[in-house]
């Protein structure tokens, strides 16, 4: 008896598959080689937000320092704050 699903089955296929395609040596890729990279998108709102902090001076120079130099330090992130944003984050969910 042979029963034929909706779909063949392919047999073990190499990491690329079996529908990859392979390029010849004279067809340059639009992609790197070096893998994915990051990308960051702000929106229009966050922008002009960003935009409208910057003007109001209310960032507070000496606090951003404390924390940007905390956070190369390693030391940013203690037990107690952990402990804080856990307990804040259960109380909102309930």
């Amino acid at each position: 008896m042979n029963i034929q699903g909706p779909s063949s089955i392919h047999g073990i296929q190499g990491v690329k598959g079996p529908h990859s395609t392979n390029r010849t040596s004279g067809t340059k890729s639009s992609h790197s080689t070096a893998g994915p990279s990051d990308q960051l998108d702000i929106s229009p709102a966050a922008a002009e937000a960003a935009d409208h902090v910057a003007q109001s001076g209310d960032i507070r120079a000496d606090l951003v320092a404390r924390v940007r130099s905390e956070i190369a330090n390693g030391t940013y992130e203690t037990a107690e704050k952990l402990d804080s944003a856990l307990d804040g984050l259960l109380n909102e969910l309930g």
